[in-house]
């Protein structure tokens, strides 16, 4: 990250007619900021991470590795050992602690410098921005053409579309990484949400999937039925239920009447709210120390290469992984 330089960070913004305000920035494909008129007319930033495009470049940032609002790759989540075989060929990663390597490595997508291929404006502007991983890349076989794309509707739909193509057989599991707080500022411990899953995943002591499930019926972090979130510290991975054109999940907000709904293509949803968030940066806005924000990541069930009876994570020579996300927000 030493190469890059604040000369080098390009913020984008994209408006609706709502006069809603989304923000991305190039270093990490990063959804930075998104604000939205809440139901007094008022404009709220819902969207947690750094005050200063500057701090993502700083080695606090990377020492803290909560990766906001970031593009996660190339293989989002844990990969136990930091190893997996590819057609009998071990491929060993890089940055393995205490066993794990997580969100694709040391210097993985979300600290990585996008090019922004296109941008367009006028009614659902959007921005597209493109990266390379070279065969190898922290340990990954393959070179990996990588898009993202960010859509921001008229009727405040923020849509995520990640694709990527290899010319070696590889594995990918993309994620969208934003932090929450539809408050606008406090924290999440007021907010309902609702999941549409009946499984998690079973979580050894480091995080890790053991490969069975658990069933949430009369289970504390079953969210079948909106409820509160209340100070609870949430990081579990939720195999939702539902098809692809359905919700997998909502957040809403009493105070605001903001309610955010989830949608993608993707198995899963891992559910993060932590605890706290560094003191090292100013944020987009003024946040409690505790449950301040929730993060809500579709994607491939963590340590895919590592069971055969997860969902496969491989992309061969000549397909397409694709990674359709969408972020509906709407107001009460």
């Amino acid at each position: 990250m030493s190469e890059i330089q604040p000369s080098d960070l390009r913020l984008i913004e994209l408006k609706n007619s709502k006069n809603s305000r989304l923000k991305i920035l190039n270093f990490g494909a990063t959804l930075f900021s998104f604000e939205i008129p809440d139901h007094k007319n008022e404009l709220k930033q819902v969207v947690v991470g750094p005050e200063n495009p500057e701090d993502y470049i700083t080695p606090e940032y990377h020492s803290a590795n909560k990766g906001f609002g970031g593009t996660i790759g190339r293989f989002a989540g844990r990969i136990s050992k930091g190893k997996f075989e590819i057609e009998d060929e071990e491929y060993a990663l890089n940055e393995i602690e205490e066993g794990v390597h997580l969100h694709g490595g040391e210097y993985g997508f979300h600290y990585k410098l996008w090019q922004v291929e296109e941008v367009s404006e006028g009614e659902n502007p959007s921005v597209t921005l493109s990266y390379l991983s070279k065969d190898m890349e922290e340990g990954y076989p393959g070179n990996l053409s990588v898009r993202a794309k960010y859509t921001l509707t008229e009727d405040n739909m923020i849509k995520i579309r990640y694709s990527a193509t290899t010319d070696k057989t590889t594995v990918v599991n993309l994620t969208n990484h934003s932090y929450f707080n539809l408050n606008g500022e406090g924290g999440v411990g007021d907010h309902f949400l609702q999941v549409n899953a009946s499984k998690i995943l079973e979580l050894g002591p480091d995080n890790l999937p053991t490969g069975n499930l658990i069933k949430l019926k009369d289970n504390p972090k079953d969210y079948k039925e909106s409820k509160l979130v209340g100070d609870r510290d949430l990081d579990d991975v939720y195999i939702t239920d539902i098809a692809e054109d359905e919700i997998q999940a909502q957040l809403f907000s009493p105070l605001t009447g903001i309610k955010l709904r989830v949608k993608s293509n993707q198995p899963v949803l891992v559910i993060y709210s932590p605890e706290t968030l560094p003191k090292t940066f100013k944020y987009t806005l003024d946040l409690d120390e505790s449950y301040p924000a929730m993060a809500i990541e579709a994607q491939n069930f963590p340590d895919a290469p590592n069971f055969r009876n997860f969902p496969s994570s491989l992309l061969e020579p000549g397909e397409t992984y694709k990674n359709n996300i969408n972020f509906i927000f709407s107001v009460k």
